[in-house]
């Protein structure tokens, strides 16, 4: 059964905070309903949105945030974006993390589920200096 808490959430902040800061990068974490961690990237020196590749380039009716999708960041997304993501996935899974789910039987067992924005609706992504 996943389970997230704040010891877990702890670790992975740690773990970010080695990855983002270094870059100027501001984010926040939640737990949501004891099962789930969420990463919201705020702002950064750079613009992450800019960095979507294929046809993953869109802007919807000018909208500054996204939901990253963590198994096709790296054919999403190009240059210092995809190295930052490729980092926060490594930190997300950072804190005992296992996945022994199969989809195709139904089952479903997992340490905690987890999520990665770069924004989000109410407050959009930002490029500071």
């Amino acid at each position: 059964m996943a389970y997230m808490n704040q010891d877990k959430k702890k670790i992975i902040k740690a773990n970010l905070d080695k990855v983002l800061k270094p870059l100027g990068i501001k984010y926040s974490l939640r737990v949501r309903h004891h099962m789930a961690i969420t990463c919201t990237i705020r702002s950064a020196p750079f613009d992450m949105l800019a960095d979507r590749c294929g046809d993953n380039r869109y802007e919807t009716r000018g909208a500054r945030y996204e939901q990253v999708n963590r198994f096709w960041y790296a054919d999403h997304y190009t240059g210092k974006t995809k190295d930052v993501l490729a980092g926060v996935v490594d930190a997300m899974t950072s804190a005992d993390y296992f996945d022994h789910s199969d989809a195709q039987v139904d089952y479903f067992h997992t340490a905690y589920y987890f999520d990665i924005n770069i924004g989000a609706y109410d407050k959009p992504f930002e490029v500071k200096a």
